[in-house]
């Protein structure tokens, strides 16, 4: 452990993390209303855009059972870490678990970056053709977002390809999508993941995927009212996709940070205490 990077250090670091979760507790007004008109727009959107939405449903659950399409090559993620090793060497994630949090951070503060950079535009795009993009619109976002999340889970040393992890990683996108009761709800869930109690309980949570798809189809109410106006597609799609690639993002920054910061105490208080009876 560094200089930088002691017990004390680490300890600051998760009070700060809690903090944040306890802001995200609060419920917003906007949050509510963002819901309302979707009852009366849902009837109007038209079929094939209905099918698109339960098209992305389905991938979403091949993702959770078998990684789908969506899985992302590890080894890219890992040579950002150690680009100077033989390509043949083994990826042993692991080891990233092993650097310090400010190394895992400045990767994972990149993705954020650039994910939100890439959504922005994407968001833009299909913004021009009003309601109708939303078809495409949808599933792409819902591919972003699931994309960086396995990014960040490899930037603090976790396997997303792993089921427990991909499970994981549907709740990072349950918590940013969702109201002061679910994120309370999904807190407790991801619990045993911080105590390394991954129970059947917890594994078996995998109606999850649904939820955050239709939590994802219901705050897209007032994104389909502003593309009815194709200049107001463009810059609220922009606005919108941008905004929740930053909210997916941070969930899943701090949640994977606070894993691997409770690890690192973990691990520090076991060898404080194998030098203790040494």
């Amino acid at each position: 452990m560094t200089r930088t990077e002691d017990v004390s250090y680490l300890k600051e670091e998760l009070r700060q993390i809690k903090q944040w979760e306890q802001d995200q507790k609060d419920l917003f007004f906007w949050e509510k209303l963002g819901r309302l008109p979707f009852a009366i727009l849902d009837r109007l959107t038209p079929k094939f855009i209905q099918d698109k939405i339960g098209l992305a449903l389905d991938e979403l659950g091949s993702y959770v059972q078998s990684g789908g399409r969506y899985l992302i090559s590890k080894e890219q993620m890992y040579r950002k870490f150690f680009p100077n090793e033989d390509r043949d060497s083994e990826l042993d994630l692991s080891r990233i678990g092993q650097l310090p949090l400010i190394r895992m951070d400045e990767i994972a503060d990149s993705i954020t970056k650039s994910s939100s950079n890439t959504a922005t535009m994407q968001g833009a795009t299909t913004g021009i053709g009003g309601i109708f993009t939303l078809a495409i619109d949808i599933p792409l976002l819902l591919g972003i977002s699931i994309k960086a999340l396995q990014e960040i889970a490899i930037s603090y040393g976790y396997d997303p390809t792993e089921k427990s992890e991909r499970i994981f990683i549907v709740k990072c996108l349950q918590f940013s999508s969702s109201d002061i009761v679910g994120k309370k709800a999904i807190l407790e869930d991801i619990a045993a993941f911080h105590s390394s109690e991954q129970s059947a309980q917890v594994m078996s949570q995998l109606q999850g995927w649904r939820e955050v798809m239709l939590t994802y189809r219901d705050n897209f109410g007032w994104k389909k009212i502003a593309q009815l106006i194709p200049i107001a597609g463009i810059l609220f799609g922009a606005y919108l996709n941008r905004s929740t690639l930053q909210d997916v993002t941070e969930t899943g920054r701090m949640m994977y940070r606070k894993r691997r910061i409770l690890e690192k105490l973990n691990a520090a208080e076991v060898d404080e205490q194998g030098r203790g009876t040494s």
